[in-house]
């Protein structure tokens, strides 16, 4: 360890800047770098943003002048991608949790996301309640209905015909598969890497500062590091397009039904999200954070109102019989979910994964930039065990009771003769559910306002991501930064929806795939310097001076005084431990 990285980890006094010279401490005893903000600079880099910018610019410009060449394009790269990367999605999603799990479990599990003896910054209550905001607002209500009724009617290939005995277990099993220990492993891997570099480290919230133990800092900050922020701008970009794609098809359907118009075209739902644009534009420039986060807050009460309602006229016993089957059959089949690939099942299979497990591994991966910075920033003060498994339990529970009321409301439906799946498009079966209850016209209402409010809180929410990886890592971007990333995230929704032509959610799954297969190579290059950063942190290197000298020394109390020996501290005639070296030439130096 260079004397240069010593200081640069030093704590300077608070009322210093971060990158003032400081005396070099000793690597076992340092403590986090007190963040300045300031420290690269709030002005947007004109490198990142201008590169960034031009490319999402051209994107839309080919989009809309000549939809049919795009969705040409997206569709033959869409195919080489999953027939010659799909593995590759499949693989590093498990791999993710395995990982995370390992991290919890294993010695760094009680590294802190801050000081050593730093308390979490929010109790523990408010921690898990601003999580349930976080990730999956506009898709849990997509996809609540239309997954597990689309697997139950169609289930996926190599578990049995339609009908099957066992189809209701496996649809469920395949619905949490897709939305519980994986995504979430995915983003736990982004937020441990910037909690850990922010509060302990004193990094910049960018992703390329996470890459410094392996790349340099020289590097994250120049060219490499510009490139990995602008890739992770990319996913998001195309990530949050998709969701509020997924949005604007909801409430289109919401319209047709409350309108009693026919069909939508392309054209109503490019005008939605133009609307939900505009309002977000307003929320941006008005600064009324509090009304946002008010606007969120009852969205959260209507999502709960929602579910209880459907919970308490729909079929209750049905749905409290699906949860422990759900959890059963997801761990007896989670082996086999994992390896579903292209070799399992020829062509068929191929398809499906595009439209589901695929998909969804893309899908999570592009907002991994998004959820991973918001989850590390409510998580200042806990230790890495408690982060991996509040961030991958809580979540979780949540996605099960919400999947076993909708979806298990619907496939009753469906099992007494409703043909939701039939009668319905993807989009509008949370509607035809809602028809077959009490207060239709009410709760179609509510839907679309809560579909509405997650757009514009989740463009917000996403666009001052893009602007702090856009602007050197500020936790405050400028308005017109914001707005602009949030602008055309709506404007590249729009294309994605037209691209899919007829079917809109084909042209959002194809795309999305395509964008987040570069994230996935940073991702894996993230865990690797989140393993290496880690190896050093100074708890670590305090364990490793404690084992070499508590077992030498009791080596030579044993031996030369038997069990009458104490231990004490003073000054080596030779260094304990060697810096740079590895733990066979440590334990050597220690021995000798």
């Amino acid at each position: 360890m260079s004397t240069d990285t010593r200081a640069e980890r030093a704590t300077p006094p608070a009322s210093v800047d971060a990158t003032a010279t400081a005396e070099p401490v000793h690597p076992a005893l340092e403590t986090p770098v007190v963040l300045d903000e300031n420290a690269r600079g709030s002005k947007i880099d004109k490198v990142v943003f201008g590169v960034s910018a031009a490319i999402a610019l051209a994107f839309v410009a080919w989009g809309f002048l000549s939809t049919d060449t795009l969705g040409s394009a997206s569709g033959t790269a869409l195919d080489w991608t999953v027939k010659n990367m799909g593995w590759m999605f499949v693989v590093l999603a498990s791999a993710f949790v395995v990982f995370v799990i390992w991290l919890a479990m294993g010695r760094f599990g009680n590294i802190p996301l801050g000081s050593d003896d730093e308390e979490p910054e929010f109790k523990t209550v408010s921690w898990i309640a601003m999580m349930f905001s976080a990730g999956m607002g506009i898709g849990l209500m997509f996809y609540g209905v239309s997954e597990p009724l689309s697997h139950f009617v169609t289930p996926p290939p190599g578990t049995g015909p339609a009908g099957n005995p066992e189809a209701v277990q496996n649809a469920m099993a395949t619905t949490l598969f897709h939305w519980t220990l994986h995504p979430w492993a995915i983003y736990a891997v982004v937020g441990i890497a910037i909690a850990y570099g922010v509060f302990r480290k004193g990094r910049s919230q960018l992703i390329s500062s996470a890459f410094i133990p392996i790349i340099g800092e020289r590097r994250a900050t120049g060219t490499a590091g510009r490139v990995i922020d602008m890739l992770a701008i990319f996913a998001t970009l195309f990530g949050s397009a998709a969701s509020l794609g997924l949005g604007a098809l909801q409430i289109g359907s919401g319209v047709q039904i409350v309108a009693g118009i026919g069909e939508v075209g392309n054209g109503v739902l490019v005008g939605v999200i133009a609307l939900l644009t505009v309002a977000f534009i307003l929320s941006a420039v008005s600064g009324v954070a509090k009304g946002i986060q008010w606007l969120s807050n009852i969205n959260m009460v209507l999502a709960l109102g929602l579910a209880v309602f459907v919970f308490v006229v729909g079929p209750t016993v049905f749905m409290l019989d699906l949860i422990p089957t759900a959890v059963g059959s997801y761990f007896q089949d989670l082996a086999m979910m994992s390896a579903r690939t292209d070799a399992a099942g020829g062509e068929g299979m191929a398809t499906w994964l595009s439209g589901w497990t695929v998909f969804y591994w893309a899908w999570w991966l592009s907002w991994t930039p998004f959820v991973g910075m918001f989850i590390a920033r409510i998580s200042r003060g806990r230790t890495i065990r408690q982060f991996v498994t509040g961030v991958l339990l809580v979540p979780s529970l949540v996605s099960l009771v919400w999947f076993a009321i909708f979806g298990g409301a619907a496939i009753r439906a469906e099992q007494g003769g409703a043909d939701l799946a039939g009668a319905a498009t993807t989009e509008g079966q949370l509607f035809g559910l809602l028809d077959t209850m009490p207060l239709a016209g009410v709760t179609t209402i509510v839907v679309m306002i809560l579909v509405a409010i997650f757009f514009v809180s989740g463009a917000d929410a996403a666009s001052i991501v893009m602007g702090t990886l856009s602007q050197r890592g500020t936790l405050e971007p400028s308005k017109g930064n914001v707005i602009f990333w949030g602008v055309v995230t709506g404007a590249v929704a729009a294309v994605m929806l037209l691209v899919g032509g007829d079917d809109a959610l084909t042209g959002l799954q194809n795309i999305t795939i395509v964008a987040a297969l570069p994230f996935a190579v940073v991702m894996v290059g993230l865990a690797w310097a989140l393993v290496k950063d880690l190896r050093d942190d100074p708890l670590m290197v305090r364990r490793r001076y404690a084992e070499a000298a508590v077992e030498k020394a009791v080596v030579y109390g044993a031996t030369e005084h038997g069990d009458d020996f104490e231990l004490s501290v003073r000054k080596a005639e030779q260094p304990l431990l060697t810096e740079g070296a590895d733990a066979a030439q440590q334990e050597d130096a220690v021995t000798r």
